[in-house]
C-alpha cells in the first residue's frame, strides 16, 4: 500500500463500515489505519465513478453488514474488485490515458464540484482560518476563528450532511450519476434493479472474455 501511495499527492479513502458509502480525498501525508479502505488513485474520474449511484448499489448488494446498526461494510474483494467500471475508464488504466476522453472529463468535473460543495459546507470560509503547517509538505491546518465557530463546526460532519441530504447535495449527486450513466451509454433514469442487472451482465461478460484470453 505504501509503495502504491508514495508517488501520489492524494488518494481515495472510504470507511470500512459506515451508514453512508462515502469517499473522500486524503493527502498522501496521511497514513490510513485499518478502519479505512484505500484506493491508490488520484484522478477525479475514478473518484466520481466510485461515488456514483452505480457503485453504491453494487457495494450494498455485494458487501456485508456489521454492528448494532447493521451498517454496510465495504469489502474490496467482492465490491471494488468485481465492479465493472465503464469501458476504457477502468482503474488498471493510467488516468493520463483517458484524460482527453469527454466521458472521463464529464465525470471528473461533476466529482470535483461535489467535493468543492462538500468542503465549503464542512468548513465555511467565514468560520475557519487556514494556518500553514510547520512541517513542509503537509497541508494547512484548518482552525475555527472563534469558540462559536468551533461549536458549530463540530456539527459539520459528512454523516450529518448525508443524513440531511440538502437539495444542493442531491443535485450534485444527480449530475455525477448522469455523467457516469453516460459513460456506460445507459439512460440516467434506470431503476436500482435495472442498474444491478446491467452491471452484473457486464461483470459476467468481462469475466468470460478474461477466461478466454
Amino acid at each position: 500500500m505504501r509503495a502504491k501511495l508514495a508517488p501520489l499527492c492524494r488518494y481515495i479513502a472510504t470507511p470500512t463500515v459506515a451508514k453512508h458509502r462515502l469517499f473522500v480525498w486524503l493527502p498522501s501525508t496521511v497514513c490510513p489505519d485499518h478502519q479505512l479502505i484505500v484506493i491508490a488513485r488520484n484522478d477525479d474520474t475514478t473518484f466520481g465513478t466510485l461515488h456514483s449511484r452505480f457503485h453504491e448499489l453494487w457495494s450494498l448488494r455485494l458487501g456485508t453488514w456489521l454492528g448494532v446498526g447493521n451498517d454496510p461494510r465495504y469489502t474490496p474483494s467482492t465490491t471494488f474488485e468485481t465492479f465493472p467500471f465503464p469501458e476504457g475508464l477502468t482503474p488498471d488504466i493510467p488516468a493520463a490515458d483517458y484524460a482527453g476522453d469527454p466521458r472521463a472529463q464529464r465525470i471528473a468535473a461533476a466529482a470535483a464540484e461535489l467535493v468543492r460543495l462538500r468542503d465549503a459546507w464542512l468548513n465555511p470560509p467565514e468560520w475557519v482560518k487556514r494556518v500553514p503547517e510547520v512541517v513542509p509538505g503537509y497541508p494547512d491546518r484548518i482552525l475555527p476563528v472563534d469558540d462559536e465557530a468551533a461549536a458549530e463546526l463540530k456539527k459539520r460532519t459528512l454523516t450529518n450532511l448525508y443524513n440531511q441530504r440538502p437539495t444542493w447535495l442531491a443535485n450534485a449527486h444527480r449530475t455525477l450519476d448522469e455523467a457516469v450513466a453516460a459513460a456506460y451509454g445507459w439512460p440516467a433514469d434506470l431503476s436500482d434493479d435495472e442498474i444491478l442487472a446491467r452491471l452484473f451482465a457486464l461483470n459476467q461478460e468481462r469475466a468470460a472474455a478474461e477466461a478466454k484470453g
